[in-house]
């Protein structure tokens, strides 16, 4: 029996997969913490308070994202969307007890069905709508809804605004609205992807990434991928301008996979993602965390993982960092979890 109880013990811990919390070279991040375990969780953000961290994640019954709010400490972890549809990009509303997030629920309860694989590595661009909703999920309402794509919503420091991406006028653009969903504008004109927005701390700037096809081949190839409402993000650069769509200018010049760029609090750095240092080869590259000054100078390196890291996000503060990342402790292989870490400068 004694055996037995030692057998059962050994495959347990075998199930049990662990990468390590944090890597040579990661001297920005200390004491990083493991605050979900097992599924898929991703794009987590803080409340404007502190307080709340508001995430998507496949994980349990559900078959595709919905979108929780937990602790800073991975407690108290509450479901917020309708557990139907798939959902995507959720936001604390600063100055209220409201959170945005992006759903399909409204076109039907199943996920959507994800594009042909012969496109390649692509992102399908769903009939997401943007909806508001209180903390715990109720009082939900639409803000945007057009006739297909518009999602990947973020909101301003003062809580008035909130910028989206949308193929409403036949192409990804980014537009603003109210945030009672009044009063839609459009920010961005060129022909191509400009989407994954974010205010910077002080409202005065949008951060965002931008794929513009350059060549007649890669112009080809876009409307090839739009024709099929798919997006293929294997080349993208980060963007800012202006928080009313002027002085747009390219930060990176990285010819890789850049996405997710949030300001730091005194909007001295851009912390993003990117697969630039990537050198396998393989069709799934490895991505790490990066910063950068909003002028494209001083590129430093945050993460050194041999494991995806993503969706960075610095608190309020500055005194933490947020992300994504295949490290830690997992109950199956490459699944993704969100950590925190506090920031060292």
């Amino acid at each position: 029996m004694h055996t037995l109880s030692l057998l059962a013990i050994a495959l347990c811990a075998a199930l049990a997969l662990a990468e390590p919390l944090i890597y040579e070279g990661e001297t920005h991040l200390r004491n990083v913490r493991q605050l979900t375990f097992g599924g898929e969780n991703a794009e987590a953000y803080f409340s404007y308070d502190g307080d709340l961290i508001v995430y998507q994640a496949t994980r349990d019954s559900f078959k595709c994202d919905q979108i929780f709010t937990m602790n800073l400490d991975g407690s108290g972890q509450q479901l917020i969307s309708t557990g139907t549809g798939a959902t995507t990009c959720s936001f604390f509303v600063p100055g209220t007890e409201d959170i945005v997030f992006c759903s399909t629920h409204e076109h039907g309860a199943e996920c959507p069905v994800k594009p042909d694989r012969a496109l390649g590595y692509v992102w399908g661009l769903f009939n997401y709508d943007v909806f508001r909703a209180k903390r715990d999920g109720s009082n939900l309402r639409v803000l945007a809804n057009s006739s297909g794509y518009d999602a990947e919503a973020a909101v301003s420091p003062d809580g008035k605004e909130v910028v989206f991406t949308s193929a409403r006028d036949g192409d990804l653009e980014l537009y603003k609205m109210n945030s009672d969903g009044t009063n839609i504008r459009r920010l961005t004109y060129t022909v191509g992807y400009d989407g994954g927005p974010f205010f910077s701390p002080d409202g005065k700037y949008i951060v965002y990434r931008a794929f513009h096809p350059r060549s007649p081949e890669e112009l080809v190839r876009w409307n090839t991928l739009w024709s099929e409402q798919a997006v293929s993000p294997t080349r993208l650069e980060l963007w800012i301008m202006n928080s009313d769509g002027t002085g747009q200018r390219q930060v990176t010049n990285l010819g890789a996979a850049s996405f997710c760029p949030y300001m730091s609090p005194d909007g001295s750095w851009i912390v993003f993602t990117s697969n630039f240092a990537d050198s396998s080869g393989s069709h799934m590259p490895n991505f790490d965390l990066w910063r950068i000054h909003p002028d494209g100078s001083g590129l430093d390196r945050v993460s050194n993982s041999p494991v995806f890291d993503g969706f960075p996000m610095w608190s309020y503060d500055g005194k933490k960092l947020i992300f994504a990342s295949n490290r830690g402790e997992q109950k199956h292989s490459h699944e993704t979890n969100i950590f925190i870490a506090d920031w060292i400068e």
